[in-house]
């Protein structure tokens, strides 16, 4: 186990794992074939919420991740999504302002389900909460706006993974619930595509079943 103690710290310390940008303007390539890219995106897969641990991504690390994750489809560069960390004591506060807010919404929440939420964000040291934040100006459909809040949660996922890090993409109740909108400061505008876990997994998550791509297929004639 001294080589996975290793590689945690190696991991906690790295920064600079994503190139930069280039600067406006620069041609770029329409393709960028990779049988590295292909392999792991074929074999991406989820980690277990109850398998996180300690290090996570965080400071510089956390975001290069971030900004990684924003190089998605994004129609008139509308930017229509933000984050909000939690890390360290803020998850731990923020379960317990969860639980009162729970309390509020369900007064027949029961004791062990307050106690359950206060820990909800403990599970991994880093968690980013990801808000779909649309501007309904009549050019940008809200949907597209909203499709590309999927899209950079899941690449948020994707550059997480690349640099070496564990993570799960779950709701709850925590993402539907109005209480935790305004806890979160959230617009009207603004509603959680979910919350974005992230650590270092205590054991390999096993492979599931997949879809049969074949019924999922049409080819339109016409």
């Amino acid at each position: 186990m001294a080589d996975k103690t290793g590689l945690r710290a190696y991991l906690a310390q790295m920064t600079e794992i994503f190139p930069p940008a280039p600067a406006v303007g620069t041609p770029m390539l329409p393709a960028r074939p990779s049988p590295e890219a292909c392999g792991f995106l074929s074999l991406r897969r989820s980690a277990n919420k109850a398998m996180l641990t300690s290090p996570g991504p965080t400071g510089e690390a956390l975001n290069e991740i971030l900004a990684t994750a924003m190089r998605v489809p994004d129609h008139r560069r509308m930017s229509p999504w933000r984050f909000i960390i939690f890390e360290g004591d803020a998850r731990a506060r923020f379960g317990q302002a969860a639980a009162e807010v729970q309390r509020s919404e369900d007064p027949s929440a029961k004791p062990e389900a307050l106690e359950a939420t206060k820990t909800l964000l403990m599970r991994a040291p880093t968690v980013v909460a990801v808000v779909s934040s649309p501007t309904d100006d009549g050019k940008t459909p809200v949907w597209e706006q909203e499709l590309s809040t999927g899209a950079v949660t899941y690449n948020l996922l994707l550059a997480a993974n690349a640099a070496g890090w564990a993570g799960v993409w779950l709701t709850e109740w925590l993402a539907f619930s109005e209480g935790i909108n305004k806890l979160l400061g959230l617009e009207d505008n603004e509603r959680l595509a979910g919350y974005i876990y992230l650590g270092t997994a205590t054991a390999d998550p096993q492979e599931r079943a997949r879809p049969d791509a074949a019924p999922l297929i049409s080819h339109w004639s016409g």
